[in-house]
């Protein structure tokens, strides 16, 4: 603890690791990113002022042109990782390096006394969470994964709309990142450090998926692309059936010039829609299922009444509501569980979930067939 404030120090001071040592020094939990990484996000109503509850203590990357990056911000840099477990003023080490040093830094911690915050996906397998969960047990230590996609604005409205069942019955969704850059150049094209877009993308994808939609899931077929990447997947499209009958598709992409929806769910009374994460979205609403003046339009060569669209008096086009939520939640209920005042929210059981998810996932895509998944 330091000035009785949860103390955090980051492993792995790179792009992500760098944007939660600001948003951590800040309060703002989560960077404005800028060229010198030196502001935090502006706080809004119901937001958790970080400065309240958690400090950073300091960071470490084993690259020193991300040290002197941190020690031109004022940051406290350590020297090793060891230092930074020899340090009893540190609460919880925030794991932010490659995901193939994920395991061995999150068990090295737990054992040196220390709670871990770790990046997605938190391990290389779900076996390897199997083994950090074992440890975390063992030692009483807090593994919390940083799955902080929870708490994007899209997802819960869309989820909102769903728990409350104002497009009535959903029977299909679907949730997808589009991109057109290609998958990046860094480690993340590489396999044997975790690369892929299934496992960079996926997993957020997934997770908000299976909270949104709490039933078991029945089929799983995958199909990974490997457009600018043969190493691994560059993006791939993954559809799933759960227990009630419910579809989903979750799709990411980074060679699509032109994008489709980011959020498209379907009800028996209506259907939502979010186009990007600018796009304050919109859903049309049926009134009736009666449309007296509905007539045939022509549809290439032919006409069609089943396909013409809708009258004005059986639907009504309206705007999302607008949600009010506290954006920093994830690191404040960490801060509330190191010190024994809250449960977890993310808990690595769901993390484990979506592991073993994203495992039939490339099982499907290997084999070519539809696999059984629970």
């Amino acid at each position: 603890m330091i000035d009785g404030k949860v103390a955090v120090a980051i492993v792995g001071c790179g792009g992500m690791g760098g944007g939660h040592a600001v948003a951590i020094a800040t309060g703002s939990g989560q960077a404005l990113w800028m060229t010198d990484g030196s502001k935090g996000r502006e706080l809004l109503p119901g937001d958790t002022d970080l400065k309240t509850k958690m400090v950073l203590a300091g960071t470490y990357d084993i690259k020193e042109e991300r040290q002197e990056w941190a020690r031109k911000l004022g940051f406290h840099t350590y020297n090793s990782f060891e230092e930074i477990l020899a340090d009893d003023k540190v609460d919880v080490v925030l794991v932010a390096t490659p995901n193939d040093d994920h395991k061995d830094l999150s068990i090295r911690a737990m054992r040196a006394g220390k709670h871990v915050l770790c990046e997605k996906p938190v391990m290389m397998c779900s076996q390897d969470l199997v083994d950090v969960m074992e440890v975390a047990k063992e030692t009483g230590k807090i593994f919390y994964p940083r799955q902080n996609r929870r708490w994007d604005k899209d997802y819960l409205t869309m989820k909102k709309l769903y728990d409350e069942k104002t497009l009535g019955d959903v029977f299909h969704i679907e949730s997808r990142y589009h991109g057109s850059r290609g998958i990046p150049g860094d480690w993340r094209g590489i396999k044997e450090k975790g690369g892929g877009m299934m496992f960079d993308w996926g997993v957020h994808l997934l997770d908000r998926m299976v909270l949104m939609v709490p039933e078991k899931i029945k089929k799983v077929y995958a199909k990974m692309t490997h457009v600018t990447n043969d190493e691994v997947d560059d993006g791939f499209i993954m559809n799933m059936e759960f227990e009630s009958g419910i579809t989903a598709t979750v799709e990411v992409g980074t060679c699509n010039f032109i994008t489709l929806p980011l959020w498209y769910l379907c009800g028996d009374q209506g259907t939502a829609e979010i186009k990007d994460f600018q796009d304050p979205g919109h859903m049309v609403i049926l009134r009736s299922w009666e449309d007296k003046d509905a007539t045939p339009i022509l549809m290439g060569e032919g006409l069609s009444k089943t396909m013409a669209p809708r009258n004005a008096d059986s639907v009504d086009d309206l705007p999302l509501p607008d949600i009010q939520y506290d954006r920093n939640e994830l690191y404040s209920n960490l801060c509330d569980c190191v010190l024994g005042k809250a449960e977890q929210i993310v808990k690595p059981e769901e993390a484990l979930r979506v592991l073993k998810l994203m495992e039939a996932a490339l099982e499907s895509d290997e084999k070519g067939v539809a696999v059984d998944f629970e």
